[in-house]
Formats: C-alpha cells, structure tokens, sequence
C-alpha cells in the first residue's frame, strides 16, 4: 500500500522532504520552483526531462532543477520507494561560483554520497534534524554541487520565461481569458497556445493549476483552512483542490499542513 509522508523544516533556507513508499502514481508534465533532489531506494523513477527519458535505478539520486519541465510515469511494475529534499532556487547562492547553479546529470550514481543523504534523510524521518544535522546536509549538498553542476549562462532556456509568466499571475486565480492573454501580444490564441507550450513545456491551464498549487502551499503555512484556500484559488470545492494538490506534491493538503 503507498504511504508518503511531508515534512517541512524552518532550517536550511525553507527545507521540505517527501518519504514516499510503494508510491506507484505518475506524476504528469509539471515543474517545481524549488530543487529536487530523490534517493532512490527501491524500483526505478522514470522521468521525461527535456526531451529524453532516463531512468532512476535503486540507489541512485534523481535531481532536477528549478523551473525544469518534467514528467513521472508509472511503469505498473510494483511500487517506487524514495526520499526527495526539496531546496529553495536560492539554496546555493553562496557566491558567484554556485549561483545560477544548474544540474545537467540528472540521475547520479554515487554510493558514498546517497548513503550519506541517507542518514540525513532518516534524522529527518525520525524528527531528530538538528543543528549538526543541518551542517551535514548542507556541506554534503554544496559539495555534490560543486561536483555535479555548472553555473547556467543565461543561453538555456530552461526557466519559465517571464513574458508569459506575466500572465498567470494571482490576478487571474480566480479567471484566466486566454482570448485576453492573445490579445495583449497582440496573437490569435492558437499562436498564443503554441508559443507557450514551446517556451515553459505546459499549456497555460496546467501552469496555472502549478502556480496555484504553490500559492496553497503559502496559505496552508500561514494557517488557512482547505475550504478558504480553495475559494480563492477558484477551485470547484476542497476536492478538487486535494486532487490536484496530491496529483503535483504526492501528497495532501491536509498532511502538507500539519508537517509545517
């Protein structure tokens, strides 16, 4: 049976963390504002990353970056167990040298490493993270980015682009006229639908569900209720919008909110 649990810690910048067990639900086309880093412990991660499968395989670390299209099917071959720290974009802005900081492994095969993560992911786990605890996971973060990644350049395309993003902002939680958005770029909204499903891999519905997503996530935090947040993100009731929450996170509204 699939359990999961959320934890969300105050240290580390805003540290979040999915255990999930068995867990044998795809996760659609979506991305995520934040790294995520998973350590894979039993049955292969599948993910379709910029245009390529690659597959996770137990006791390797999936990693992708922040504004990165991706995509988790199930294979139906039993479940994927694993442990996935979310970070903050800002997490390795310590200096020019990590800033702008970009995987472009997306699946790394280090055992010293992922055993290491390991401890820190069962500290976590057993709700014994503490002041020693945060200095590991953050040494041991920097230093896999210093091994594993690059500074991004500004030449990729990898991140949501600002244009469009300019359009799905909180004004249009409770209405979004794709007509209207066209119009504004001066498009008819097929061109306006190609173009935006060319430069952030989603249709303007999806992303929008995304960032509303991650606006509930604020609301819960700050102590709103599933009913209040639901209304005024302009979802039908509370379950649909526990159905999209689960269907992005993994989990629910109501677990993400009692793990703050």
């Amino acid at each position: 049976m699939p359990v999961s649990n959320y934890y969300k810690l105050p240290a580390i910048k805003g540290l979040e963390a999915l255990d999930a067990i068995n867990y044998n639900t795809s996760f659609p086309a979506h991305f995520h504002p934040t790294y995520n880093i998973s350590l894979v412990y039993e049955g292969v991660f599948e993910a379709k990353l910029n245009g390529k499968n690659v597959s996770a395989t137990k006791g390797t670390i999936l990693v992708t970056n922040p504004g990165e299209i991706h995509a988790n099917p199930s294979t139906g071959a039993g479940g994927r167990t694993f442990f996935t720290f979310y970070l903050a974009p800002d997490f390795f802005a310590y200096g020019d040298q990590l800033k702008d900081l970009r995987f472009k492994e997306n699946v790394i095969s280090d055992n010293v490493l992922f055993e290491e993560l390991h401890q820190v992911a069962l500290k976590i786990k057993s709700g014994d993270m503490d002041n020693a605890g945060e200095e590991i996971l953050t040494r041991l973060l920097r230093g896999m980015a210093l091994k594993h990644g690059s500074v991004n350049d500004g030449s990729e395309t990898w991140k949501i682009n600002a244009l469009f993003e300019n359009y799905l902002d909180e004004s249009y939680f409770e209405k979004f006229s794709l007509q209207e958005a066209a119009n504004q770029l001066g498009l008819d909204k097929f061109k306006f639908l190609r173009l935006f499903k060319f430069q952030t891999g989603l249709t303007p519905n999806n992303y929008l569900i995304l960032k509303k997503i991650e606006k509930s996530k604020i609301m819960l935090s700050e102590g709103a209720d599933l009913l209040s947040v639901a209304i005024y993100l302009g979802f039908y009731d509370t379950a649909h919008f526990c159905k999209h929450f689960k269907k992005f996170t993994g989990t629910s509204p109501v677990a993400y909110k009692l793990s703050v």
